[in-house]
């Protein structure tokens, strides 16, 4: 008994079996290339059925030991098809920017709905450039993989739906707006919850719907329950949390998805993370800098180019230093401290918004390699971090498939492993956390 989860990921697919008690019985990857001009940002869909199909070929165990697959994708990523399913464009990916100028548009159809939520990247200002009759088909990049295994189109689900304007509240498309945009509901897919059963391959493997990869790292690592975030340190820092109630952010920073048990996943992306330490420390050893780190009174906030957009949205954001750096050691744990302190922040944003406290937050991504940065965090927000053994979106779509429809909160707590927990070590850095808020107010970058 075992289930695949399978993420289209931007460089690669990657897909992961794993038995009933969490335990990874076998990976597997294919790389993926793409094609960037200037803000166009494309990949041929037919790489994802070859790269799916090998790594399938590579990890499926033997006939009736495979009980189900989920697919997980980037937010936002879609193509058009035909009536058959068949592409008519090439898959336009998440961070495509070359129908910025049409968010003007969709917000004016329906200003309450998108003044705030609509980004220039979505789905859905490239479907209004895009979409020229009834007969084409707007297809999710999961969906389009799922297709391909059971044979036949296939529903979304609503977590790869939000960023094409899908209504979670309502639970339908915004007709009317797309009546005022001239966009025809036929060409938008079905929706239906995550761990809905969409078909069935030829072998009779239960093919079920997925989520978007940031949701899937998410159940991966267990976080799925009130109080509990996932904070993904990379490039960038990336929160996710639980509420029972929908989160009403009027500055835009904070959107959710919808939680597959019932409630909403809430979270919000920065502009802050670690990608700055390559940029002020281009050739440093950061391995060494991480053993021999140490306190030093300063904090650099962590930006790479203007603009932040959570936990505050502020267009002008720019890098800045308080205290005073000696050396490169003192800028890498300047560094480590302001987006400790971002972190922090983000935190109180949605506590603030009506989340539970956090209680605990699983820590995910490249950034926790470093012990010193990871003890760091947790005495920064004053509660215990875990770091789960297994934290990629694929292994989280393999989660989701073995919960069949069924609870995904409670299947995660019987496969999802902790290697170990920190507890904090709280009040080292607090006074300068508050120096550092106060430089951002005296900036105006929270409004």
């Amino acid at each position: 008994m075992a289930w695949i989860g399978i993420d289209l990921g931007t460089q690669s697919v990657r897909a992961v079996l794993a038995g009933p008690d969490g335990a990874v019985l076998a990976r597997a990857s294919r790389p993926l290339t793409s094609v960037r001009d200037g803000v166009r940002h494309e990949q041929d869909p037919q790489q994802w059925l070859d790269a799916v199909d090998a790594c399938l070929a590579e990890i499926t165990p033997s006939a009736g030991a495979l009980e189900g697959i989920a697919i997980c994708s980037t937010s936002g990523t879609f193509l058009l098809t035909d009536r058959a399913g068949r592409p008519v464009t090439a898959a336009l990916m998440y961070d495509d920017a070359r129908s910025a100028a049409r968010r003007v548009h969709i917000v004016d159809a329906d200003p309450d709905r998108w003044a705030t939520s609509m980004q220039p990247t979505w789905a859905l200002p490239k479907i209004l450039d895009l979409v020229a009759d009834s007969d084409q088909r707007v297809i999710h990049s999961a969906d389009f993989v799922a297709a391909h295994l059971v044979g036949h189109p296939v529903a979304t689900d609503t977590s790869h739906a939000l960023k094409t304007g899908y209504d979670l509240v309502a639970g339908s498309w915004p007709t009317a707006a797309f009546d005022k945009l001239g966009l025809p509901i036929e060409v938008f897919p079905e929706v239906v919850r995550p761990g809905t059963e969409l078909g069935r391959t030829p072998n009779g493997v239960p093919v079920y719907a997925g989520m978007t990869d940031g949701c899937a790292a998410q159940i991966a690592a267990g976080a799925l329950s009130p109080g509990a975030w996932n904070s993904v340190l990379g490039t960038t820092l990336v929160l996710k949390g639980v509420s029972e109630q929908l989160l009403d952010d009027p500055t835009g920073a904070v959107y959710s998805h919808l939680h597959p048990d019932g409630g909403w996943l809430p979270g919000g992306a920065s502009s802050s993370g670690a990608g700055v330490l390559t940029e002020l420390l281009p050739d440093a050893d950061l391995d060494a800098f991480d053993q021999a780190a140490h306190t030093v009174d300063a904090a650099i906030y962590p930006l790479t180019k203007t603009g932040e957009r959570f936990p505050f949205v502020a267009p002008q954001a720019e890098r800045f230093i308080i205290g005073k750096v000696d050396s490169d050691l003192d800028t890498y744990v300047a560094v480590l401290q302001g987006v400790a302190f971002v972190e922090r922040l983000a935190f109180e944003h949605v506590v603030g918004l009506g989340a539970d406290p956090v209680c605990r937050v699983s820590l995910t991504g490249g950034a926790t390699r470093s012990g010193y940065w990871n003890q760091l965090r947790a005495d920064t927000l004053g509660v215990p971090v875990e770091l789960p053994v297994t934290a990629d979106p694929a292994y989280g779509m393999a989660v989701l498939a073995a919960s069949a429809g069924g609870s995904v909160t409670e299947t995660a707590r019987r496969m999802v492993r902790i290697d170990r927990v920190l507890e904090p070590r709280p009040g080292r850095l607090d006074d300068l956390y508050a120096a550092f808020v106060a430089e951002l107010d005296a900036r105006g970058y929270r409004g």
